[in-house]
């Protein structure tokens, strides 16, 4: 038995409303998928102003949620957000419409149309797929590439971010993990990520070396260096001092320039070495305490002028 809504007149607006053969169909086929206007008109044979008609009606008695997407609404019933009274009566409804003729004839039109749209979207892919790249840089950016590898990260982290700089890497960390703490001996680069992480309250900037970072044993889940050790003259110790600071299972991330033969180049960076080969780095990693180290080169982008550069990983026992 239907239990009667907190005002009487809104039960009859419902009834009235589900009063229509067309309404019923539409209904059934909006709980069933998100549809436009086309959609609905395709599937149902009738015409967009008589489609149009009825989805207004529906959507002011609150059976259906809609969302712009372009030029076009797309129209959803949502059944958990019907009222109580609201629900039961489009069940019984819903149940007793089953058999229509009609409706079964809007379900193979409904799978009909939905297998038209896969098709285009296959076609176009198909075609695109050589293009996929270009087009999806093009269009989108490759900045969301980034965001969503990110989002992968455990959000309780804490991450020391060693050799911050300008804190880019500490402010792009941040909206993902539970804290960063970011080490830096520059006193300007330390003012510049403080410029750049005051959005952000996660962030902890601390002065000091990366040869005896000032960060307690055992505390960090994760440490990275981006383009640090071709800055020091015994990078053994910078990796011995990750290990330090991590807990037993962090994972150390080492970025750096790839074994290269540019002397001008280095001069010029004020850097102590010329970078690393994989298996070097590997082996700066296992000697500082480290296992599992990996280390691979990074393909260079078009526009960078320095030399490739390489990224290594390894975990703390």
């Amino acid at each position: 038995m239907i239990s009667a809504p907190a005002q009487p007149d809104a039960l009859l607006r419902w009834m009235g409303s589900l009063a229509e053969p067309t309404r019923l169909r539409l209904l059934r086929l909006l709980e069933q998928h998100e549809l436009g206007v086309s959609d609905l008109c395709d599937v149902v044979q009738m015409p967009q102003s008589t489609v149009s008609r009825h989805l207004k009606l529906l959507s002011d008695e609150g059976w259906l949620v809609s969302r712009r997407q372009g030029t076009t609404n797309r129209y959803r019933m949502v059944l958990d957000e019907l009222a109580p009274s609201q629900r039961k009566l489009w069940l019984l409804a819903r149940e007793q419409s089953s058999e229509w003729s009609a409706t079964e004839q809007d379900q193979l039109r409904l799978a009909e149309r939905l297998r038209r749209k896969r098709d285009d979207s296959q076609a176009f892919f198909a075609g695109a797929a050589g293009e996929w790249d270009r087009l999806r840089n093009e269009l989108y950016g490759s900045a969301f590439s980034r965001e969503s590898l990110l989002a992968l990260l455990p959000g309780e982290l804490v991450v020391a971010d060693l050799g911050c700089g300008t804190g880019s890497l500490s402010a792009d960390l941040a909206r993902f993990v539970g804290k960063v703490i970011g080490v830096d001996n520059s006193p300007a680069m330390l003012d510049a990520a403080r410029q750049r992480t005051a959005a952000v309250d996660n962030v902890e900037l601390r002065q000091g070396d990366v040869e005896a970072v000032p960060i307690d044993d055992g505390t960090c889940d994760a440490a990275i260096q981006a383009l640090v050790l071709t800055y020091v003259p015994e990078p053994i110790r910078v990796v011995q001092e990750m290990h330090r600071i991590l807990k037993p299972g962090g994972v150390a991330v080492v970025v750096d320039l790839l074994k290269h033969d540019r002397e001008d180049f280095r001069r010029q960076m004020g850097q102590q070495s010329m970078g690393f080969e994989p298996e070097g780095l590997n082996q700066l990693l296992t000697e500082a305490g480290f296992e599992k180290a990996q280390s691979w080169p990074v393909p260079p982008e078009e526009r960078a002028r320095g030399p490739a550069l390489l990224v290594g990983r390894a975990r703390k026992k």
